[in-house]
């Protein structure tokens, strides 16, 4: 589902405490109060260093120290001492990256960085109040596990894999020469991401790094056609302003909505035994929703940030406007409006569903669907909600991807008839993803069986009865294993 973002966390100090009066002025915890803070400067010295560092006026090195400086700094700054262990794991891959073999490098680097993680997550359990999260080096430990496993895999692309047994996306994104000691460490603790992410490719930062990134997306287009007689030069000010308003938006429904409708409220007596169940479902859906806007305020942020530094262009639409969602990790639009849990989930944390598909989905020989949620709940850590969680998600996936196999034909021979599917398929969407990813943010045992109970496990009843007794009919449109050119060739032959 998602990672929990730093800025809707915290009860204990882990950095610096010189905002500690701010703090307790605004009667927010200094966590958050020293996360946003830090978000804010990178995107002024985002700004600085798009305009005053730009490839133009100086070099490759001099943009990967200053990002990676300036990063290394705004971690100690957030987490003190715990920041240790994210200098540790770096240097540790780093050493996996130039000694191993580029047959096994990918697995190292998996099994090394996803152990460190896992002991990092069982520490907090043990070290820290358990149920009570806080914005402390597990955050950005995440972000560069995903970085390192995706940056490994793209190596054992480019070095160790035959370029026929690649898919067209793996040849793309292959690195063919292993990085520097500067750009393992630009790559994995720049500023602009190290705090809330988002995860991307090593040779999209490189391009960026370099200057090509924006050129290399231009040239996709034939500007002759439209009038152009040399490529245009995209700014990102109208994206960034337009995300930070959207970012003010969310911090306005976090201080208001979230604080109304805090998760606790569906432990209440009143919920749990005197609501009937219609109002259980209603106000559960409302409480799920009120969760939502502390991700929208980090992610959207994150993104500014990128964008600000120059960093997140992916293009140009269809009416020829300059996209800078290249980094987006969510589109808010397509999540509220989702009419399939597919949908739903594909437009949330959607660098983090990227990267499960290309390290896990599209690479494990066996239950693609179980191995990925398996890892995507070991990857957010250790507390049993997130495992009931992606347990009830592998269930409700089935047996949505079986109704919508079933029945969505039916619906297709009218506008009238498509609309009403719609209209359903909203509802049915939103209350099951609501009931679903309770425990993701419930975090403990206790809470869950006690909520679930009030709801009498539905929705756990429903998909098994669907999955038991609806054929499962193959999803003739969905390919899992991406097409390499031996496969291509192959089908030609036959």
């Amino acid at each position: 589902m998602a990672a929990e973002p730093p800025s809707s966390l915290s009860y204990r100090t882990t950095g610096s405490t010189c905002l500690h009066p701010l703090s307790e002025l605004l009667g927010i915890p200094l966590d958050q109060v020293n996360f946003v803070a830090c978000q804010l400067f990178a995107l002024f010295a985002a700004f600085w260093f798009r305009i005053y560092l730009s490839p133009g006026k100086t070099s490759p090195d001099v943009r990967h120290a200053f990002v990676t400086v300036f990063g290394i700094y705004f971690v100690i700054f957030c987490f003190g001492w715990y920041s240790v262990h994210l200098f540790v794991l770096v240097l540790m891959c780093y050493g996996i990256m130039v000694t191993a073999n580029v047959s096994s490098i990918h697995r190292y680097s998996f099994f090394v960085a996803m152990a460190y993680l896992t002991l990092c997550h069982v520490s907090r359990i043990y070290i820290f109040h358990y149920g009570i999260l806080t914005t402390d080096f597990s955050g950005p430990l995440m972000i560069v596990t995903q970085k390192i496993t995706t940056l490994a895999f793209q190596v054992h692309d480019g070095l160790g894999r035959r370029a026929e047994d690649l898919s067209a996306e793996q040849h793309r994104l292959a690195v063919k020469v292993k990085p520097s000691f500067l750009e393992y460490l630009s790559y994995l603790l720049n500023f602009m991401s190290v705090i809330a992410g988002p995860c991307n490719n090593f040779k999209d930062y490189i391009a960026f790094i370099e200057g090509r990134h924006i050129h290399t997306k231009l040239l996709e287009v034939n500007w002759k056609q439209r009038g152009f007689h040399s490529l245009p030069e995209p700014s990102p000010t109208r994206a960034v302003i337009r995300k930070l308003c959207m970012t003010l938006v969310s911090l306005l429904l976090f201080l208001t909505l979230t604080k109304s409708f805090p998760i606790t409220c569906l432990t209440d007596d009143w919920f749990v035994h005197k609501a009937n169940f219609l109002t259980r479902l209603c106000y559960l859906y409302i409480v799920m929703q009120a969760s939502k806007p502390k991700y929208y305020f980090a992610w959207t942020l994150a993104d500014a940030v990128n964008n600000a530094a120059g960093f997140g262009f992916s293009g140009v639409d269809k009416d020829g406007t300059f996209c800078w969602d290249l980094l987006s990790n969510l589109n808010i639009w397509k999540i509220e409006t989702a009419t399939s849990f597919k949908m739903y989930l594909e437009n949330w944390n959607i660098q983090t569903a990227t990267w499960l598909k290309r390290v896990c989905y599209e690479r494990v020989p066996w239950y693609p669907t179980v191995l990925t949620f398996f890892l995507s709940a070991l990857w957010h850590g250790v507390y049993p909600g997130y495992y009931f969680t992606f347990l009830t998600g592998i269930l409700v996936t089935v047996a949505a991807r079986t109704v919508r196999n079933n029945f969505r034909h039916y619906f297709r021979s009218s506008k009238a008839l498509q609309v009403a599917y719609d209209v359903v398929t909203w509802a049915v969407t939103q209350l099951a993803v609501s009931y679903t990813v309770a425990p993701f943010v419930m975090l403990a045992v206790e809470p869950t069986i006690s909520l679930y109970k009030s709801m009498y496990f539905y929705l756990h009843i429903i998909s098994l009865l669907i999955i038991l007794f609806l054929p499962i009919k193959p999803h003739a449109h969905i390919q899992r294993q991406p097409q390499t050119l031996n496969s291509i060739n192959k089908k030609k032959k036959d």
